[in-house]
């Protein structure tokens, strides 16, 4: 028997008439009559015999019936199922972040989804950029947010957003308009580390300008920079979503030279995805646009 001659079979079991059949499953009558005699062309035997009183069940339709029930049954939870994986219920998505995401995208990014996906789990790691790399290579994560650089070939990047970095300043300096990477070398620039995705960017800057800040202190995560500018001890450099959340605290103001940088989400090549993990990326996705915007027009 064919799977839809199981379901006439069962519709007609459960409805006692073809006309109910129909109904039930919201085809013609006709339809129904045919796929049944089908069915019974096929086996050789009848299923029903047609009376007055409705449709009676033959002794080999009642022998087939628990069957044709457990198949239902099965069917059932495989329609549950599909209907939970659709929703992500049950599932896990385990997404990575640099540092400089994790309060000011991930946060708010991750309240929103939960408004959207509550039974679905999420684990959020923050780490630098060679260890979230290593860990969606050990298929630890599924992806992770990053600044833009080199991945390994294994590894697929999605460009989001470019931007410039940013210089912080005390929130007392008296400096207006854009600052030359001169001027903050002037005024005890704090350095990003030579390795780092940004840090390379501002390294080559200073080399091509022949500058080098005379006292060397190298700072790998973004946001203590921003502490030690906060603690008066100096000025520095860094993205402009690190640089928003001390906006209130810092004088933030442009670049004169161009520190450009790059946000993109990486993720195992050729690895597919669930629809739980796709639908969290497009709610990073937005999220990381929306505070971009806020971000830029601070600086306007």
């Amino acid at each position: 028997m064919r799977l839809r001659h199981i379901e006439v079979f069962q519709a007609i079991v459960q409805t006692g008439s073809i006309s109910a059949a129909a109904r039930l499953l919201n085809v013609s009558q006709p339809n129904v009559s045919r796929v049944l005699n089908h069915a019974e062309q096929q086996l050789g035997f009848a299923l029903f015999e047609r009376h007055a009183q409705g449709m009676m069940m033959t002794a080999e339709g009642r022998r087939l019936l628990p069957e044709v029930d457990d198949l239902y049954q099965r069917l059932h939870a495989i329609t549950q199922l599909t209907e939970q994986l659709r929703r992500g219920e049950g599932q896990t998505v385990r997404v990575g972040a640099a540092h400089a995401f994790g309060q000011m995208v991930l946060a708010p990014a991750l309240v929103n989804w939960r408004q959207q996906a509550a039974s679905v789990n999420v684990e959020l790691v923050t780490e630098h950029f060679s260890t979230l790399c290593r860990m969606i290579l050990d298929q630890q994560l599924d992806f992770a947010l990053v600044f833009g650089q080199q991945v390994d070939a294994a590894l697929m990047a999605e460009p989001l957003f470019h931007s410039s970095m940013v210089a912080l300043l005390p929130a007392h300096e008296r400096h207006t308009g854009p600052v030359t990477l001169s001027w903050l070398c002037a005024n005890n620039l704090l350095m990003m580390q030579n390795q780092d995705p940004l840090g390379r960017v501002l390294h080559r800057a200073l080399r091509e300008q022949g500058l080098n800040p005379p006292v060397s202190l190298s700072i790998k995560t973004y946001s203590v920079i921003a502490d030690m500018v906060l603690a008066g001890g100096g000025v520095g450099v860094v993205d402009l979503f690190t640089a928003c959340r001390y906006a209130d605290q810092l004088t933030l103001l442009p670049v004169a030279q161009s520190l450009p940088f790059e946000v993109m989400l990486i993720s195992l090549r050729d690895q597919p995805q669930s629809q739980a993990t796709l639908q969290l990326k497009q709610v990073i996705r937005d999220k990381l646009w929306a505070i971009a915007r806020e971000c830029e027009q601070r600086l306007l």
